[in-house]
């Protein structure tokens, strides 16, 4: 029973061609090209059965890194002639990632059985969210496929960073408040009660420090401790319930921003996540109503997102982009007078990437400035508690050095 193949072959002009040819052999098909006129370069043949998404869910969790990679292999695919399915048969055989190279292969036959790339990308949010799809399906209508997907590369590279940066920042003054917090547990759970041990075998009178260092740290030590932690993991636990509601979520992002130092830091990500997405998108020809309804989806932040909404809305009555971000509290007087010069020049997508370059800088120098305030802070903090802890326990020694001293 003849067998339906797949082929990819150059003519003697140097031009790729490729198609399905129905024989009982690989071999009837080599030779009926070269009959042609076409040198062949790749044959195979078609499966019948689809492509199963063994495991989809339970596998390896899809990282950026791993998109990053597949969007310029496959681009370079693109670019060199190798046709679309060919291509994806590729990367879903040598894609590292099990779980990618598994939805690469799912793609494949969807795109084989007729859908576009955007279509059967869209069909996998865990590896293509709506930025990648609606990019996807902008080149593939203006046949610029290797130019957006390189663009789209360089677009998650530079989000990636962005979100490293801020992860960051974040690190060493947690790492120092648990290190602090171990300390001063140890301190009050396993030293204290030695000490006051002593002092009661001392007899000696205790001063209001020390008493209150010793109650705090029989508490601790006993059913205190427990209700402590039990009080601390339930406030974490309601916290991010709360958070998870769509009011709550708008009430903390809105808190978020109003916090010193922090709070600029999150406004100047988002400006930054804002420009670079839709300069990307609006270079890439995508309408600037869809490319703001996913800079809203892919804001982060609930505040920017009702603004970005709000954008959408305007623009889509008429207005420009910069008139109703005059208005928000959000986005910046400089960033609003670039958009408006970008709309009256028609280079949008040029000033937003501009915006993007000059937010991302500034982000850095966020991030360094909180680490020069965090650090001393901590290190007060920690240096006061431990010192109160320490000239609390040597009270009464001193005072018993001054009754020993008097009785002689």
């Amino acid at each position: 029973m003849p067998s339906t193949f797949k082929w990819t072959g150059k003519t003697p002009k140097g031009t790729v061609q490729h198609g399905e040819i129905n024989a009982e052999t690989r071999e009837d098909v080599i030779g009926s090209l070269r009959k042609q006129g076409i040198i062949p370069t790749i044959v195979s043949e078609k499966k019948a059965t689809p492509f199963k998404l063994a495991g989809t869910g339970r596998g390896k969790k899809i990282k950026e890194r791993d998109v990053i990679v597949f969007t310029r292999q496959f681009a370079s695919m693109y670019n060199a002639g190798i046709p679309i399915v060919q291509g994806l048969d590729i990367m879903s055989k040598q894609t590292e990632n099990k779980t990618l190279r598994e939805i690469v292969g799912r793609v494949k036959s969807d795109v084989e059985a007729g859908m576009t790339l955007a279509e059967a990308m869209k069909k996998h949010p865990k590896a293509f969210d709506d930025l990648y799809v609606n990019l996807v399906a902008a080149g593939e209508a203006g046949g610029v496929l290797d130019s957006v997907l390189q663009r789209l590369a360089v677009y998650i590279e530079k989000a990636m960073k962005l979100k490293k940066k801020v992860k960051g920042a974040m690190i060493y003054p947690s790492v120092v408040m648990f290190i602090a917090v171990l300390v001063v547990a140890i301190i009050m759970i396993f030293v204290i009660p030695v000490f006051a041990k002593v002092f009661t075998e001392m007899g000696v009178g205790l001063p209001l420090p020390t008493q209150f260092v010793i109650s705090l740290s029989n508490f601790l030590s006993g059913i205190g401790g427990l209700i402590l932690f039990f009080i601390i993991a339930g406030s974490i636990i309601a916290f991010r319930q709360y958070r998870k509601t769509t009011g709550g979520r708008m009430t903390t992002d809105k808190l978020f921003l109003k916090i010193p130092v922090i709070g600029e830091l999150i406004r100047k990500v988002a400006v930054a996540r804002f420009s670079r997405t839709l300069g990307t998108l609006i270079s890439s020809g995508v309408p600037i109503l869809d490319g703001l309804e996913i800079c809203a989806k892919s804001a982060g932040n609930k505040v920017v997102e009702k603004v970005v909404f709000e954008v959408k809305r305007d623009v889509s009555a008429g207005k420009t982009v910069s008139e109703p971000l005059a208005k928000s509290d959000v986005f910046p007087p400089m960033v609003v007078q670039m958009i408006s010069v970008g709309e009256s020049t028609g280079s949008l997508d040029q000033m937003l990437a501009k915006i993007a370059d000059f937010y991302d800088d500034e982000v850095d120098n966020t991030v360094q400035n909180l680490t020069v305030l965090l650090e001393p802070a901590l290190m007060v903090f920690l240096g006061t508690v431990i010192g109160f802890i320490v000239i609390a326990l040597y009270l009464p020694i001193f005072k018993l050095g001054a009754v020993v001293s008097g009785s002689h």
